[in-house]
């Protein structure tokens, strides 16, 4: 609850108890009946109810929301919150720069602590997954490779397709043997939004409409002080 944070102090609080192979990786705000959906690194997603997890200490350990394979690489990459059904989606993005969305209704509802549902199907040409998103189509993407490269594109531009499905190539890493570092979502600029060209460069743009005044007020100074060099 929010209340056990009420009291910060200087070099915060503990917020949950992990253990030393163990790290915090998403922290979402609910309202007591919102939707969770995590997914992990192998290609899988798990979907329930947030009252599956019962309230508890500020510090304690916490309770096991997906069952992780037994391979040694496998871990969690991401959780979402779901506000929205009719609205938001879930966006999934993998190594090697590929992504899908899929309808939130093809995840099944299920108990936490299972393995979860197929969400994307991972191969060697996709890469294992990376994140997951909830995304709606006023959504952009903001995705970062590992050498630095940035791009931005529309979650509109991204169709809807099946859970267990590979998806699309989002951007191209097979020349620069490059990996997807980090994605995020932002929301999509529209197009009265856009800054001017002129302005990006420097210029202000001049509305050729405008009326123009002449500035009267100096040589009314300058004829003044002259007037009183004259009696002095």
């Amino acid at each position: 609850m929010l209340e056990q944070y009420s009291r910060p102090r200087q070099n915060g609080v503990n917020a949950i108890t992990i253990r030393e192979d163990d790290r915090v990786i998403e922290v979402r705000m609910t309202n007591g009946n919102n939707e969770i959906i995590i997914a992990n690194r192998n290609g899988r997603a798990i979907r329930f109810h947030e009252a599956a997890v019962r309230v508890m200490g500020r510090t304690a350990t916490g309770v096991r929301g997906i069952t992780l394979d037994n391979d040694g690489q496998d871990e969690v990459v991401g959780m979402i919150c779901i506000k929205d059904l009719e609205t938001e989606s879930v966006m999934v993005v993998s190594e090697q720069g590929y992504g899908k969305r899929s309808e939130i209704e093809d995840y099944r509802k299920t108990n936490r602590g299972g393995k979860g549902v197929k969400t994307m199907n991972v191969t060697d040409k996709t890469g294992k997954v990376v994140t997951i998103k909830s995304v709606t189509d006023e959504n952009d993407l903001m995705i970062i490779n590992k050498s630095g490269i940035t791009i931005r594109l529309k979650v509109a531009d991204v169709r809807i397709m099946g859970r267990a499905t590979q998806g699309v190539r989002l951007i191209n890493l097979e020349k620069r043997n490059d990996q997807i570092g980090s994605v995020c979502k932002v929301t999509t600029e529209s197009l009265e939004d856009e800054v001017p060209t002129e302005e990006i460069e420097g210029q202000i743009p001049v509305d050729p409409t405008a009326e123009t005044f002449e500035d009267t007020d100096t040589p009314d100074v300058a004829e003044n002080n002259e007037d009183e060099n004259k009696e002095e």
